[in-house]
């Protein structure tokens, strides 16, 4: 048995059963891919692998089995190189952070530029996407931090902790009518055409719920995943938004106006999320306890080593 029989059957179920795709994420030969799979089986004594002649389809019920604990020896295998890295008194490394842009344009810059100023050595890649594929990044070791204020907390393998919370504001043109009202309400944004967030992304969950909940039918005109893409369309008059408050505080294009809309929809929490067993490095923690530093006063590091 060898970490490369081990990875090569660990890829095969993450690259849905393509063993030619799982060839070129490991760098070698597909014929080299099922010798490996098929030399383990043997070694095991048990088929890990339905087949279609010789064609991998799915998991056997021990296959089921074995997986879980493929995964685990990969992990603790990765544990290992970080452990040794981190005690043989190397400051350098990589910071791998999944995220939405809105985390990625509003939040993240300043955590960033400090955390570089005091690891400067580590180097940073930020990738951005839904908080389905963050949480799968994460969970696959492809990111080391993910995140995003929907989704995280529900995916088992993934252990979640709150970073802060905000809200929404409303977002129209300075010219609006809204502007004459008072305290805006529900009824009153349901009467004009609606720009927002994609369904999963950046609390969108919350404003679907509020008008639910009043039994309200908004017109959402047009959805995006980027703040400043939803104020341009704004902007232009094709309705009233609907954003993140971070997107407006600072960047709110010139000509509109961003109205409070805390009485509207619940606040929103944003979370950060690591793989459940995972080694972090202390510079790993550092840029966490950056992003939420109350997790100072919780059993941060008991849960996440």
């Amino acid at each position: 048995m060898n970490f490369q029989q081990l990875k090569s059957i660990r890829e095969a179920v993450r690259q849905n059963f393509n063993l030619t795709d799982v060839a070129n994420v490991l760098f070698t030969s597909q014929p080299g891919v099922s010798r490996q799979i098929r030399e383990l089986e043997e070694e095991l004594g048990i088929d890990i692998f339905e087949r279609n002649g010789k064609r991998v389809t799915g998991l056997t019920e021990p296959g089921k089995d074995v997986m879980p604990i493929i995964e685990r020896l990969l992990q603790e295998a990765e544990n290992l190189q970080q452990v040794g890295q981190e005690y043989s008194g190397k400051t350098a490394g990589t910071l791998v952070i999944a995220t939405t842009h809105t985390q990625a344009r509003y939040v993240l810059p300043h955590v960033v530029q400090d955390f570089r100023q005091a690891f400067p050595d580590v180097r940073i890649s930020l990738r951005q996407s839904s908080p389905e594929h963050i949480a799968e990044w994460v969970l696959s070791g492809k990111a080391d931090i993910g995140l995003a204020t929907e989704g995280l907390k529900q995916f088992e393998g993934l252990t979640s902790f709150p970073c802060y919370e905000w809200n929404h504001v409303v977002v129209i043109p300075n010219t609006h009518p809204l502007l004459e009202k008072n305290k805006i309400s529900l009824e009153d944004l349901a009467s004009y055409p609606l720009i927002t967030y994609d369904q999963g992304f950046t609390g969108r969950s919350h404003i679907d719920d509020a008008f639910a909940e009043k039994n309200i039918s908004p017109d959402i005109v047009l959805t995006a995943m980027d703040s400043d893409v939803i104020q341009q369309y704004v902007s232009l008059g094709l309705g009233v938004g609907i954003v993140a408050s971070m997107a407006a505080e600072d960047n709110l294009k010139s000509g509109l106006t961003a109205l409070t809309a805390e009485h509207l929809f619940s606040p929103n929490t944003t979370r950060v999320a690591v793989r459940s067993g995972a080694f972090l490095r202390q510079y790993m923690i550092d840029f966490i306890l950056r992003l939420a530093p109350s997790l100072k006063s919780e059993k941060f590091f008991s849960l996440s080593r």
